[in-house]
């Protein structure tokens, strides 16, 4: 209920004054609530027309996609275990040898992970889990077409890529991946999921030549989370960029 801004009297130019001053804040907060409806379907999201690659070779696919040595991204990660949270933005540098993930907390550098051919650096140091979750869990779900000495089977709507240790099922028609699963040396499961594609645009090559080359437009899932043990990250991926 609005709070009157004048008190009542026993003035009757005063009640009338009041009374006019509730008509203005109520016809101001109807108006506003309109506006903020106008607002929110305004901005809704538009509908995405996914790609379809029926038809297509997926060993096309991934021959193209290998092409691509390091990826560049700006995302937004929301990090859980439990019932603890923390979140903030990221920059991302990664190729299948290094990685370096820079995350930012209300505009402050929080956290500095460096990786290269297995020699981890970071800025708090990382528990074991933590490095499973942000090294092996965004490397793979970034570079999921590095699987190698994979079996393929087709389903009615997915391919199942799958190794002794790692599992990938694929959407047929988009040729990209839904669902991922690697198993450790201890027997433990890192689970990834995907959704939301985005085309990348032609800013987000940095070879042109080589992507003018290429008869294939390139998707990527915007959306992640990676699931390990009571560890969970969930990442929105806000800007992408690959080099070939």
């Amino acid at each position: 209920m609005l709070k009157k801004l004048l008190k009542i009297s026993g003035d009757r130019r005063q009640s009338t004054e009041d009374r006019r001053q509730t008509k203005r804040l109520l016809f101001a907060f109807c108006l506003f609530s309109a506006l903020c409806i106008l607002s929110s379907v305004s901005c809704a999201p538009k509908h995405v027309v996914m790609p379809s690659y029926e038809g297509v070779s997926l060993e096309k696919i991934l021959i193209e996609l290998k092409d691509i040595s390091a990826i560049e991204a700006i995302l937004s990660i929301e990090y859980e275990k439990n019932d603890d949270a923390m979140s903030g933005d990221a920059l991302l540098t990664l190729s299948e040898n290094s990685l370096n993930l820079r995350l930012y907390y209300l505009g402050f550098l929080a956290w500095e992970v460096k990786e290269n051919k297995g020699i981890i650096k970071s800025n708090p140091s990382l528990d074991k889990n933590k490095s499973i979750l942000l090294i092996d869990g965004i490397r793979n779900s970034f570079f999921w077409w590095n699987i190698k000495d994979y079996t393929l089977q087709e389903q009615e709507n997915s391919y199942e890529l799958e190794n002794s240790y790692r599992k990938i099922i694929m959407n047929k028609k988009t040729l990209l991946p839904v669902e991922q699963t690697i198993e450790l040396n201890s027997g433990e499961k890192l689970n990834i999921t995907y959704g939301d594609p985005v085309k990348l645009n032609s800013e987000g090559t940095k070879d042109k030549q080589d992507a003018a080359n290429s008869s294939l437009d390139l998707w990527y899932p915007s959306r992640l989370k990676i699931d390990f043990k009571n560890h969970s990250m969930k990442i929105k991926v806000k800007s992408y960029s690959v080099l070939r």
